[in-house]
């Protein structure tokens, strides 16, 4: 029995809210990162630098990735703070990238959907980027992107074991492969334990909204692979795009038919009054926020609101972080001025002055 007026993308971004392909790889004859001193990390970001810093070299990476350039190189010791949260919370570096004080730069296209950490925990870090469920074309593109690498840089292998990385988990193909995923319906019916067990048991890694170490903020939790050495790339694809996503997806939508089926009155009134906090709030904590833009998600996807489309709640989730609301508003100067302002964000995207 399909939900009443519920979404059904085709993409299922529904569930899936974005998708992405994460390559580790270092080069040869240079120390890994945590082994080496300041001008040794200089002298690995300027070679990467200088391999894939020309003006076609850059073409043929955007191109391979399927982007839209120009690809710009930030370093990211002389970046504000502010920034480097910023580029943080929109998942383009991690946590410990955003922090460190080392030689290091980030290359990003406009799109953002192709993006390069040198200097992270390895040598070259590159991530591709897609909306809703495209792992094929992500995986697809992130493997024209390092053909096209290794046309330029000699990376560090070994004929058995592969790729070498810093942190052994890496050691082999060297890829992530990985969605994020909204589960507030399995949540909601204490079912998100057939989730971890599916991921124990294929080898996934489960974490929260902002990945390692991260809650799953509001029922968002990013799912990829923990396995890399002695399985092919394609093999791995297999496994998250035809088994893992089509589970969950499923496993969520089928959740959410029984919470409306069986308990719609409530989901109703948890979904309503999410609505009207969203619209009536003057003051907004970043995890009420998400707890209850999650919510309203759930009953978007199921039609039992009306209000933002899906693209509108996900832009949101990231709008709201606060470096967003500082670069949005520079006013900002204390948290109940951030929480003001991610409380006029909301009921502005809820048609409320």
């Amino acid at each position: 029995m399909s939900m009443p007026g519920a979404l059904r993308p085709t993409d299922d971004s529904d569930v899936v809210m974005s998708c992405r392909v994460r390559l580790a790889r270092n080069v040869a004859g240079m120390p890994f990162v945590g082994r080496s001193t300041h001008p040794q990390r200089r002298e690995a970001l300027e070679a990467i630098r200088s391999a894939c810093g020309t003006a076609e070299a850059t073409g043929s990476l955007v191109a391979a990735a399927g982007a839209t350039g120009p690809l710009a190189w930030v370093d990211m010791p002389s970046m504000p703070a502010r920034d480097r949260q910023l580029l943080w919370e929109r998942h383009l570096i991690s946590r410990n990238f955003a922090d460190g004080d080392s030689p290091r730069a980030v290359a990003l296209t406009q799109d953002e959907r192709f993006s390069m950490m040198v200097n992270e925990e390895d040598h070259l870090r590159v991530q591709v980027l897609r909306p809703g469920n495209a792992l094929r074309a992500a995986f697809d593109a992130a493997m024209a992107v390092d053909a096209a690498l290794a046309a330029r840089l000699d990376f560090a292998f070994h004929p058995r074991l592969g790729y070498l990385t810093a942190c052994p988990t890496n050691v082999g193909c060297g890829i992530r492969i990985g969605v994020m995923v909204h589960l507030r319906a399995l949540r909601l019916t204490n079912e998100l334990e057939k989730v971890k067990r599916a991921a124990k048991e294929l080898h996934l890694a489960h974490r929260g909204f902002h990945g390692e170490g991260t809650d799953a903020t509001g029922d968002w939790f990013q799912i990829s692979n923990q396995r890399t050495l002695g399985i092919a790339e394609s093999e791995l694809l297999e496994v998250l795009a035809a088994r893992v996503v089509p589970a969950i997806v499923n496993w969520e939508r089928e959740a959410r038919r029984a919470l409306v089926e069986r308990q719609r009155l409530l989901v109703e009134d948890r979904v309503h009054r999410g609505v009207a906090l969203l619209q009536a709030a003057r003051l907004l904590t970043l995890d009420e926020a998400m707890k209850q833009l999650s919510t309203v998600r759930l009953g978007v996807s199921t039609g039992l609101v009306g209000g933002p489309s899906l693209d509108t709640i996900n832009r949101l989730t990231i709008e709201i972080q606060s470096a967003h609301l500082r670069a949005a508003d520079p006013s900002i100067e204390g948290d109940d001025d951030e929480r003001a302002a991610r409380a006029r964000i909301m009921r502005a995207a809820f048609g409320v002055a």
